[in-house]
């Protein structure tokens, strides 16, 4: 049974960081890389830190089934991820690392039940979580106040993930994904 990853969290929250950690500690994990359609951010390449591509390419692999599980994330804003990137990680043997949206995330575990193990990453606040993305520097303050509106509903979905991290120091936080991802591997 090939075996799936998925860490999850809302924006701010620690989770691309903590992904970076796991994939230095694993050798055999492999990120796998999301599809969307909004603009690179910062150094971020396309086929490294996500496939970017128009609405309409998205739409059109949509109407050709070719994502596991995709999501309008933002409005107007898609995010995916597209079967053959699984396969691809699979091929060679690997344990594909899924980080993803809240609801993309909920998807995955519902398709791969045991197969997955899901962890959703939480700060240990909402204020502490505007801290971070306005110290990110990254986005402008009506997208940050509409990821702080989006963070507040997924934390809700909390319960429906095998384990919760809080973020409170990122040692901490990584040590305990760690952890969890090595005893799910070695079942």
């Amino acid at each position: 049974m090939s075996k799936i990853l998925i860490i999850t969290a809302p924006s701010g929250s620690g989770k691309s960081t903590i992904v970076k950690e796991v994939l230095k500690q694993f050798p055999q994990i492999k990120f796998s890389i999301s599809a969307c359609t909004r603009n690179p951010r910062g150094a971020e390449q396309d086929g490294v830190d996500y496939y970017f591509m128009s609405v309409a390419d998205f739409e059109h692999k949509i109407q050709k089934d070719a994502f596991v599980e995709w999501e309008m994330v933002y409005e107007g804003k898609y995010y995916g991820t597209l079967k053959s990137e699984l396969e691809r990680i699979w091929k060679a043997d690997e344990v594909p690392l899924f980080d993803i949206d809240v609801q993309g995330a909920v998807n995955v575990k519902k398709r791969y039940r045991e197969q997955a193990l899901s962890i959703f990453i939480q700060a240990p606040s909402i204020d502490e979580l505007q801290k971070r993305l306005i110290s990110r520097g990254t986005d402008p303050m009506d997208a940050i106040e509409e990821r702080i509106a989006k963070a507040a509903t997924e934390l809700t979905f909390a319960p429906h993930f095998d384990h919760t991290v809080v973020n409170d120091t990122l040692e901490h936080a990584v040590v305990a994904v760690t952890r969890l991802i090595a005893n799910f591997l070695h079942t």
